[in-house]
């Protein structure tokens, strides 16, 4: 019971201090060197960003004692998280300072703090957190150099495979279409038609016993329907011989029940996995950028290769024609992710060029990660994708039956569009037009016709 009750506690001391919820940018590696008194410590305060349950960003400010360090008699020189960091020695401690981001931290702490208490039990070293948000590094106290190394090296690890699987991408290079009124149109009505008061099942008789002329039927569905059939009667007379009487006598049966008419809900679908029109997209590329000097960096590089991708695309406009539906994973009775494909109009491949040489340079600038560099480019308009799904049925394999879903839109034709530019786009984040927040864009040619366009479709 005192076990349970002091977890209980830790818990919500953990819970308190912001204990993985923390939300950090990793930067350079830096160093740090100080004189004064190992029990001098100054307050300070500290801006932490944690997630509300609805998906925003709150901001949290919590007090820290910045620890200072020992007297150093002597520095040695190495290499942590790729670049040159200098450990502060002394003959009781030693310590090493480490510049570390914010969307990166959380792994370093663990789940309540499980991470950070296994590398300080495991390396001795004590791991102290940035005290300010001007002020954004580590501290790694140890008894020694080789526990602060091998400490450094441990979180380094930590960070690395954060970063290949469980750091969400933040960014991704895209081609707007929900700026086009009349496309957000087709897909309010296609989501509508979908979630409106009865779904199109897929079993035809399903539909065609419910659509069963039932007028006549009265007393709730149970009017006797009388024919002509034969009854058979069984006397025994004795132990050794029954008597058969065939006695033609009404035989009584009852109509079916209409079966209910299935909805969206019984299939895995609702509003959440539904694309949202004004975002409407094709998608180039995905990125994790997850600090300031990232974000500038791609933003850089997308506006460097302006000239480029509009000789990728011969300096004239490129449209495209959106037609049908198709499933990215699963199957259409199992699918995950449904998507309208994109065809090229001319089939000049004009079009996959430019977006090569926008990936290109990106993976050039070390900004793509390695396995996404691999990835053969498949441009297309996603429609529904389960994995938005919010709510008790999410899953790591959600999926949703989309049957009845191409059977009614698997050729619609969603029109003809003229691609305007390509943006660096923010994930979660939007403009007052509704698309995703532009970090940086680059025009292709056509844009102004594109302006006019638009505008002729408010006015």
């Amino acid at each position: 019971m005192d076990k349970n009750k002091n977890y209980k506690k830790k818990k919500q001391q953990h819970k308190a201090a912001g204990i993985g919820q923390f939300q950090w940018r990793p930067v350079s590696v830096s160093s740090s060197s100080s004189s004064s008194s190992s029990n001098i410590g100054e307050s300070l305060v500290k801006d932490v960003a944690n997630e509300s349950e609805d998906g925003h960003h709150v901001q949290e400010l919590i007090k820290v004692a910045q620890v200072v360090t020992d007297n150093s008699d002597s520095t040695i020189s190495s290499c942590v998280l790729d670049d040159c960091v200098e450990p502060m020695l002394s003959a009781e401690k030693h310590s090493l300072s480490l510049q570390v981001d914010a969307s990166l931290i959380r792994f370093i702490i663990g789940k309540v703090g499980s991470a950070q208490k296994r590398i300080e039990e495991e390396m001795a070293v004590k791991i102290v957190f940035p005290s300010s948000k001007n002020e954004e590094s580590i501290v790694i106290e140890g008894i020694s150099t080789d526990c602060v190394t091998r400490a450094s090296e441990k979180i380094q690890a930590i960070i690395d495979e954060a970063i290949k699987t469980n750091l969400d991408y933040s960014h991704f290079v895209s081609l707007p279409l929900g700026i086009y009124p009349e496309l957000v149109d087709k897909l309010v009505d296609f989501q509508n038609s979908i979630l409106g008061i009865n779904y199109v099942s897929v079993d035809a008789n399903v539909e065609s016993d419910y659509n069963e002329d039932t007028s006549d039927i009265k007393n709730k569905g149970q009017e006797l329907i009388e024919g002509d059939d034969e009854a058979v009667e069984l006397k025994a007379e004795d132990d050794n011989h029954v008597k058969v009487d065939l006695t033609s006598i009404p035989f009584v049966s009852y109509p079916p029940i209409p079966r209910r008419l299935p909805n969206a809900s019984d299939f895995g679908i609702d509003k959440t996995i539904f694309i949202k029109p004004t975002t409407f997209h094709l998608t180039v590329l995905m990125l994790k950028l997850w600090n300031k000097e990232r974000v500038n960096a791609a933003s850089d590089v997308l506006k460097s290769i302006s000239s480029k991708v509009i000789d990728a695309l011969d300096n004239r406009p490129v449209s495209i024609r959106l037609k049908g539906l198709d499933t990215m994973r699963g199957s259409l009775s199992r699918a995950r992710v449904l998507y309208a494909p994109v065809e090229e109009i001319g089939s000049e491949d004009r079009l996959l060029r430019a977006c090569q040489v926008i990936i290109d340079a990106f993976v050039e600038a070390g900004l793509v990660l390695e396995k996404d560099a691999k990835h053969k480019l498949k441009l297309h308009a996603t429609v529904m994708n389960a994995r938005n799904r919010k709510g008790k049925r999410q899953s790591k394999n959600d999926s949703f039956d989309a049957r009845g879903i191409f059977k009614q839109f698997g050729s619609e034709d969603w029109g003809e569009y003229v691609i305007p530019e390509a943006h660096l786009s923010q994930r979660f984040v939007y403009d007052d037009n509704g698309y995703y927040h532009c970090c940086a864009s680059i025009p292709f040619p056509g844009k102004e016709a594109c302006k006019y366009r638009l505008i002729d479709a408010h006015s």
